[in-house]
């Protein structure tokens, strides 16, 4: 994982919502990544339905969310459009952003681990963690941030 403090890295890529570059957020938003194993499977459904269920305190806080796997974008859309993600689901081509941000494998190389992190406004990571942080923890981390 990258260290709090460290600026995170920029990419651009294809997402659920059309292209997406970092670029256009920093300076601008707080950024919320969660690198997540598999698209429609428990665990990772279970996280990003309660990113969605509080999506509308996480817009109130000037917060962007991305979700991000290598997977194919065909099956992000299915799985993003079957439980109403408005948050984009990004294509890791190559799986470039996961190197980026040292989110290792696990089983056999065959997934990513789950990595949250959230960037602040200045480009930095305030926040990084392993595994299903509770959304209400993360809110604690932006509202820290706002002051």
């Amino acid at each position: 994982m990258l260290p709090i403090g460290a600026k995170a890295p920029f990419f651009s890529a294809k997402s659920t919502k059309g292209p997406v570059d970092l670029r256009d957020y920093v300076g601008k938003q707080t950024i919320v990544l969660v690198f997540y194993p598999g698209d429609d499977t428990p665990v990772c459904t279970k996280q990003l339905c309660a990113l969605q269920d509080n999506y509308g305190t996480l817009q109130q806080k000037n917060t962007v969310v991305f979700g991000i796997n290598p997977g194919e974008l065909d099956k992000k859309q299915a799985f993003a459009t079957k439980f109403q993600y408005e948050f984009p689901l990004i294509v890791d081509e190559g799986q470039k952003i996961r190197e980026a941000y040292d989110v290792g494998k696990i089983l056999g190389l065959f997934f990513q681990q789950r990595i949250v992190y959230i960037i602040g406004k200045d480009g930095t990571i305030v926040y990084a963690k392993k595994g299903n942080p509770p959304v209400s923890e993360l809110l604690r981390v932006m509202e820290a941030q706002e002051q």
